[in-house]
């Protein structure tokens, strides 16, 4: 139903309020006001959603289940409203009931289920599923804490729980009736059937119950309703505890233990007790996910599980749920009796893999010994599968012979995933053309010389939905008034775009949005912080994940770089700029730390220095989380995009700002080499080392950090006030950032790409001063931004790796 009339609306939310809270409409404060959104928008999607889950089942259309440890959805009544059409009806209703809608929309938390990159994208395909009306359903883990709630306590990060789950969350349906038994430990033991075959039985196993917990996922102004379900842990009777008091404190730890497989997100790993909580974590998606998927076929009637590949394709996100492909193994033989070849023919032809780094210490490996003892008939299956694996190697591929142990899955007693994700599955993908092509060449080479028709790739996308037409409605509307509704439903329609980009009125509208989107990130920055921006000011911007190769260091010492410049000349002709950061750092990262630490002493010097003024601004945003991003992305002029080459696999942060007119100052790396392919190189500033003279650095050496400093004055002139104090409370307080440089020789090449760094940001600010010039660029990101929809991206995955057909829902 839409809601056309207004006051029929309001009735509604009247209604809702007297049935959820049993109070009328002018007692009601804007808590109440969101859940009974809330209420609104799933009465809305909940027939769809039963109408879409019956189509599927009675059509038996083909499905893709993506399976992921990260699901990073954000706020979704907006999203939803959106979906719905009734995001407009909403906005007139609360501006005549007097409810700010900001006021109302902030209590919804962020749903703690992802921390970066691998997460958020994972809910633009979601979207992307849905909003194309393809089958298409999500799979993870219901986290009862994010990754943690950031606070900057004197410019130190400070971890705090991120307890998501404290208020009611409208948006999930427990579904204890589905729940499924995955099971831990224990020992395996074989035996021989009268008819030859073999069987495995499972004794004194831990228990664990999967229960689902389904988020509606709807697609924009259609009828399809796809579905994320989230599992969360449970012991198998909560009431042990209670039932056993000699045992009270033994039961009590058991049911702590469970409870903290879907406690937190990413927990710390450094003990060993960590790492076996992750690979708890890993199996316990799998086997829920894949025990469900199976249960599901079967009940569907759609024929005989050798058949499976053709009605499911599981794609697994990265190396973290690769544990599907011996899980399912498992499932065919153990509990569904087909043989090995049956099970590893059916196994392989259904699960793809896309790989999202080239990063060592993102490429999993388990220890052997912690997997045998915690999931013994994986293991079991694991080993069978690298055994015949490596005997084919030897037996089929003699000129391999060499190259067993860097190819094979169990080798220094580690299991390596990544190598079990690639022999496991019928396609391998990488995110961006660049990186593709280093997993192609130097990281995977040798399996891409076995397998050469499994590689792929398919570079990342986004929903515009949310990043250009929920974050930023102002700038859509513009777009809508020039070229009309249709970029809405087929984003490359922004190219047309193209045709406005010198049209005096239309810079002009571009340009009054951008500063309306800057002064209420100013305002924002102020109520947060107490701090004054200059909303003129370029807004130069670097929001994301804090890791050495992202270097936030390079973008800080250009910071300091420039205070240096003022004080030795405080009449500098120096267009004002603020520089705005968000990050978190892993909290066991320490030189991750350290560089938040140093924004914050820059910024606390530089922000309060009279020779400065308001010419630069240092702004560190704590708690990043995608509402933050919605709030900074369509502020942004500038889009740093700095990590060192070949080490950012896409990035997707570069789209977001770029949809929303922002300019690229970024390496030859991830996406940011398609983005200028596609603008051309007078519409985005490109710098430094590439990825081939980075790898060249790393095989063969020749590059020295000292060479530079003792060569480079601006360079000795920052590290010595590094090393002396002059940025810290004592000296040497950045040490270790200091002797990472020197004394490690720089391993992200901060140095070497300083001096390109610095000339490309004069080029921006000569570009910045000529205002025709620079919204001519501007606009042109924006009409070559469709090209890095998430609509294309999962139109590639349907058609070339999936074979999915798109089904709508009447």
């Amino acid at each position: 139903m839409t809601y056309q009339n207004v006051d029929e609306f309001i009735s509604l939310i009247t209604e809702k309020i007297r049935t959820l809270f049993g109070k009328e409409l002018h007692n009601a404060n804007e808590k109440d006001v969101y859940y009974a959104l809330a209420s609104i928008a799933n009465d809305e999607m909940h027939p769809h959603w039963c109408k879409t889950n019956e189509h599927y089942e009675q059509k038996k259309v083909k499905k893709v289940y993506y399976l992921s440890m990260e699901f990073l959805i954000g706020r979704l009544l907006e999203s939803n409203l959106l979906n719905c059409g009734l995001l407009d009806v909403t906005n007139i209703a609360l501006k005549r009931l007097g409810f700010k809608r900001d006021a109302v929309f902030i209590h919804e938390h962020d749903a703690g289920l992802g921390n970066g990159g691998l997460g958020r994208l994972a809910a633009c395909f979601l979207d992307s599923l849905a909003s194309l009306q393809y089958p298409g359903h999500g799979c993870g883990i219901r986290y009862r804490y994010g990754l943690f709630e950031q606070r900057i306590i004197h410019g130190h990060q400070i971890e705090l729980p991120d307890y998501w789950l404290k208020e009611d969350y409208p948006w999930e349906t427990r579904k204890s009736e589905e729940s499924i038994s995955v099971h831990f430990g224990g020992s395996v033991h074989m035996h021989r059937r009268a008819n030859g075959s073999l069987e495995f039985r499972y004794e004194n196993t831990d228990e664990v119950i999967a229960v689902p917990y389904d988020i509606p996922i709807s697609g924009y102004h259609n009828h399809t309703v796809n579905t994320l379900r989230l599992w969360s842990a449970e012991s198998q009777d909560r009431n042990d505890v209670a039932n056993h008091s000699d045992h009270y404190y033994h039961a009590l730890d058991h049911t702590h233990s469970i409870d903290q497989i879907s406690g937190f997100l990413y927990p710390d790993d450094s003990s060993y007790e960590g790492k076996k909580l992750r690979l708890k974590q890993q199996y316990f998606l799998v086997s829920a996910s894949i025990q469900n998927i199976l249960r599901h076929y079967l009940n569907e009637g759609r024929g005989p599980l050798t058949q499976l590949s053709e009605h499911i394709v599981i794609q697994i996100n990265d190396t973290h749920p690769s544990l599907a492909i011996p899980e399912l193994m498992r499932l065919l033989m153990d509990h569904y009796d087909l043989n090995w070849d049956q099970a590893w023919e059916t196994t392989h032809k259904t699960i793809a893999y896309t790989n999202h780094t080239t990063l060592s210490e993102a490429l999993e490996k388990w220890p052997k010994d912690m997997v045998q003892n915690l999931l013994p008939r994986i293991y079991m299956i694991i080993d069978e599968i690298n055994e015949r694996f490596c005997q084919g190697l030897w037996f089929d591929c003699p000129e391999m012979r060499e190259h067993i142990p860097a190819l094979a899955i169990i080798a220094d007693d580690q299991i390596h995933m990544a190598r079990l994700a690639i022999v496991g599955s019928f396609s391998v993908n990488g995110v961006a053309r660049l990186h593709t092509e280093i997993l192609k060449k130097k990281e995977m080479k040798l399996f891409y010389q076995l397998f050469p028709k499994r590689f792929n790739n398919k570079t990342n996308g986004i929903t515009h939905r949310r990043w250009l037409l929920q974050v930023n409605p102002h700038l859509a509307n513009v777009i809508t008034d020039v070229i009309g509704p249709a970029w809405i439903k087929r984003p490359n329609q922004l190219i047309s775009l193209l045709r406005y980009s010198n049209d005096p009125a239309f810079l002009e509208q571009i340009e009054q949005v951008k500063l309306q989107n800057k002064r209420t990130l100013a305002q924002f920055i102020y109520d947060k912080m107490g701090i004054k921006v200059n909303e003129k000011s370029i807004f130069d911007v670097q929001i994301k994940r804090l890791h050495e190769y992202k270097r936030q260091l390079l973008n800080i010492f250009h910071v300091i770089y420039l205070y240096n410049e003022l004080k030795d000349n405080p009449k500098l002709d120096l267009t004002p700029r603020t520089f705005i950061f968000g990050a978190k750092a892993a909290p066991s990262y320490h030189l991750a730390k350290e560089v938040i630490k140093l924004i914050h002493t820059v910024a606390s010097l530089v922000n309060h220095d009279y020779d400065v003024a308001d010419r630069i601004k240092v702004i560190f945003l704590e708690n990043y989380n995608v509402s933050l991003a919605e709030k900074i992305i369509p502020a942004a002029d500038i889009s740093e995009q700095i990590s060192t080459a070949s080490k950012e696999a896409s990035g997707t942060g570069n789209m977001k700002m770029m949809m929303n007119g922002a300019l690229t100052v970024g390496t030859m790396d991830g996406a940011n080499i398609e983005i200028r392919d596609l603008v051309g190189d007078q519409h985005i500033f490109m710098f430094g080392l590439t990825s081939d003279e980075v790898l060249h650095y790393y095989e063969h050496g020749g590059y020295s950090a000292r060479d530079i400093y003792n060569t480079d004055d601006r360079i000795s002139r920052i590290l010595d006030q590094l090393n002396s104090g002059v940025f810290g409370e004592q000296e040497m307080e950045f040490k270790d950032l200091y002797y990472n440089i020197l004394y490690h020789n720089d391993p992200y090449f901060v140095l070497k790409d300083f001096d390109p760094y610095i000339e490309t940001h004069e080029l921006v600010e000569q570009a910045y001063r000529d205002r025709s010039i620079w919204l001519n660029k501007s606009i042109t990101n924006i009409a070559y931004s469709g090209k890095f929809s998430s609509d294309r991206t999962i139109q590639q995955y349907a058609s070339e790796i999936w074979q999915l057909t798109k089904n709508p829902i009447k």
